[in-house]
């Protein structure tokens, strides 16, 4: 069996394993202050062009969203997500067990534009209801489409006239950066958010994510928040070490572009089988349409998840390749699927 289910089925890339090993006998300050933690925010900077923001490490992704999220609001406010968002559906109402509702936003590619922001506000209009505080998008969205420059410029300007945190959840972001349709630039980011997480644990990590506040009011006391919440990794050097791996040579986006590459391949391939696909994605999440037997067939050798019934007959299944998915593992699939389909 070889799964396609997600993108942190292997541990990690070995050259991250190496450097784990290597300083395994070191003695290092705790909680996030040792040498190569710093190291690793110092090299963020410098490859995000920017050294008026704060980055702090964690270890998950609904752990970076909670606590950052529960910082950032007061105990009124409220989050808005698209309905597809990870901190609606998948994070087992983490944020709201914080006490903060999430606002849901009907949309049908994944991304949330002004107009629902809009809607949002407007249905929100006095004391008795919470205040919508936090814009919440991912990059790329949970069904693999990506914010294009233009789209994240027009959320973050509406966003900051209407005094409203725009917050960027990069699960996969590297996936992101790295599609062919992308214009944005990590660089890019401190201009066009308040605040980003660069996820590590989808791209080559064993876990571990790096979360950047870019606006400065959001700053104040952020090691509070994380402590509070369970955050604060005593040996919080496992983090640092694993970013400082993933971006010193760019390793970090050499992964999402093979990533990316796989997905495309698999791609094409069922394509080429006749098969249509839910949602037109350039990330390394897919989504393919496929009768019913198929899909049953295809489990005998394949792991991944029956994400949408279409229809009596049809149902959308997604698809995720990784850092560490082979050519052999698509080919095989694409094989598998022409025998089926024949």
């Amino acid at each position: 069996m070889y799964s396609f289910k997600n993108d942190y089925s292997e541990g990690a890339h070995p050259n991250i394993l190496k450097a784990l090993m290597k300083s395994n006998m070191e003695q290092t300050e705790g909680y996030g202050e040792d040498k190569y933690s710093i190291g690793a925010i110092k090299l963020l900077k410098d490859k995000i062009k920017c050294n008026d923001i704060d980055i702090h490490m964690f270890c998950g992704g609904t752990q970076t969203n909670l606590t950052s999220i529960s910082a950032f609001l007061r105990p009124h406010e409220a989050v808005i997500s698209a309905s597809t968002g990870h901190v609606l559906v998948h994070e087992t109402g983490a944020i709201e067990a914080t006490g903060h509702k999430v606002i849901s936003v009907k949309v049908d590619d994944g991304k949330l534009k002004p107009i629902h922001i809009k809607m949002a506000i407007d249905e929100h209009t006095d004391e008795h209801m919470v205040k919508p505080k936090i814009v919440y998008i991912s990059n790329p969205t949970e069904i693999g489409t990506i914010y294009k420059k233009q789209e994240l410029k027009d959320l973050y300007d509406f966003c900051t006239k209407n005094n409203i945190i725009l917050y960027v959840d990069g699960a996969r972001l590297g996936s992101a950066l790295c599609s062919k349709e992308n214009d944005i630039k990590i660089s890019d980011l401190p201009r066009l958010t308040d605040v980003f997480y660069i996820g590590g644990t989808k791209n080559g990590a064993l876990m571990g994510e790096a979360l950047v506040i870019c606006k400065e009011g959001l700053k104040e006391d952020f090691r509070y928040h994380i402590k509070q919440k369970g955050g604060l990794l005593a040996k919080g050097r496992l983090i640092g070490i694993q970013f400082f791996e993933l971006f010193k040579n760019d390793l970090y986006f050499d992964l999402a572009r093979h990533a990316n590459f796989m997905a495309e391949t698999l791609k094409l391939g069922i394509k080429e089988c006749g098969y249509k696909f839910l949602i037109n994605s350039s990330t390394n999440q897919i989504f393919p349409i496929l009768h019913n037997k198929t899909i049953e067939k295809l489990q005998e050798n394949y792991l991944f998840f029956v994400w949408q019934k279409i229809d009596e007959d049809n149902s959308a299944v997604r698809l995720v390749t990784s850092w560490a998915t082979k050519d052999e593992h698509v080919k095989s699939f694409i094989d598998d699927l022409k025998l089926i389909s024949k």
